[in-house]
């Protein structure tokens, strides 16, 4: 159940513990709740501070939108499929099955050499129409089409994985964190830029939370990028699976594939609540419909969860996106060290060096707390513990 927490024009419901969220992030999450739009917003047990609006925010609006409420990587989500096989078929050398999957997906900066061929994206059609709806977009972007196409398909850094996990039954599932990469970051911030300027954003107790609002060019200019980007980033991901399904097939012949799950956790939906229409915006949470499945990770060395959402409406159908970080990566740095890496990702088969001690699970919330704190908003359907991580 949540708690709800005096935010002057609309009330703060909080599945965290008040006491527990860092001074910036709440008072990020009161300037949310004093914008003249917003219809009511939810914050999520993950929660914790972030550029423009909060991580773990639910924000409803009537007819606005704040692009610093999506993020940066606009429709950055998860992607999860069981696979046939048990742990007893995975090789025993599972370096072998790492080295494959980095050699098909390039990580960090990297792009493939050429655009992944969409016929390998089983289930995925309307390729044509999405690239031509590339040239409609912001007239900064048109420079980046070839880094897009042949970024589609790629990981990228920072908390972006690619995971091969056993479940509580030693089931093999594969899983994948990645957003819409370059494109999305370059869309996000030119709207931004955009918004910062407009008049009615003029005295807003943090510019950073400038909004567009509807029946105006800008607010259309950026729906059209924004949608774009969110399946941008939803084929990014589908065509990762498709390449790592792959590369598991080509160390295991055998292996089948369930359907896949996928979730955005970076977005913007039109819903309705309370007989209204509204711009629901999601920064680090999922959509928890009664139904939805949906998937919670945790850190690269603890383990995540495939849920089913039960469809509250007091969280605007939603739930976390993850454990959430409880330290910056710049204080993760300062206190850990490969070493310490290394020990809280035993039998892990995963980067072990200073590049991504950023990423160390001590860095994050527990998974296990953040998940009973929503169990009004999810039920648990499997529980994951990885075996294999990959990070760019």
């Amino acid at each position: 159940m949540y708690t709800a927490v005096d935010g002057a024009r609309v009330p703060i419901r909080m599945w965290a513990d008040p006491a527990s969220v860092e001074e910036q992030a709440m008072r990020q999450l009161q300037n949310v709740a004093n914008l003249p739009w917003v219809h009511g917003l939810a914050v999520m047990p993950d929660v914790h501070y972030g550029k423009g609006a909060t991580v773990g925010s639910v924000i409803a609006m009537r007819d606005a939108v704040s692009p610093a409420a999506v993020g940066v990587d606009i429709g950055c989500g998860m992607s999860a499929v069981r696979t046939s096989l048990a742990a007893s078929d995975l090789p025993d050398d599972l370096g072998k099955l790492r080295r494959r999957v980095e050699s098909a997906v390039p990580v960090g900066f990297g792009l493939h050499k050429t655009p992944v061929n969409p016929a390998k994206v089983h289930g995925v059609g309307g390729w044509d129409a999405f690239w031509r709806g590339f040239g409609e977009l912001h007239t900064g972007v048109q420079e980046l089409h070839d880094r897009a196409a042949r970024q589609i398909g790629s990981l990228g850094g920072g908390n972006h994985f690619i995971e091969v996990c056993l479940d509580d039954d030693g089931r093999v599932w594969l899983m994948l964190h990645s957003g819409s990469r370059n494109i999305g970051k370059e869309l996000a911030e030119r709207h931004m830029a955009v918004a910062r300027k407009l008049p009615h954003n003029a005295d807003l107790p943090d510019r950073d939370l400038a909004v567009f609002v509807a029946g105006t060019p800008e607010m259309a200019a950026y729906r059209r990028d924004l949608f774009w980007a969110q399946d941008y980033a939803a084929r990014n991901r589908a065509t990762m699976v498709a390449l790592v399904k792959q590369a598991l097939k080509d160390v295991v012949p055998q292996t089948t594939f369930d359907d896949a799950i996928s979730c955005h956790h970076n977005y913007v939906s039109e819903e309705t609540y309370d007989g209204v229409e509204l711009l629901v915006t999601r920064k680090g949470a999922i959509r928890a419909g009664s139904g939805d499945l949906g998937i919670i990770p945790g850190s690269m060395g603890t383990g995540s969860y495939i849920v089913r959402g039960l469809g509250n409406d007091s969280s605007f159908q939603s739930a976390s996106h993850g454990a959430g970080r409880r330290m910056s990566r710049t204080k993760a740095k300062k206190l850990f060290t490969a070493d310490d890496l290394a020990a809280q990702t035993a039998g892990v088969e995963c980067r072990k060096d200073s590049g991504v001690v950023d990423e160390i699970p001590a860095a994050y919330k527990d998974i296990d707390s953040v998940i009973r704190a929503q169990t009004d908003l999810v039920e648990v359907v499997a529980h994951l513990k990885q075996v294999v991580c990959v990070k760019g």
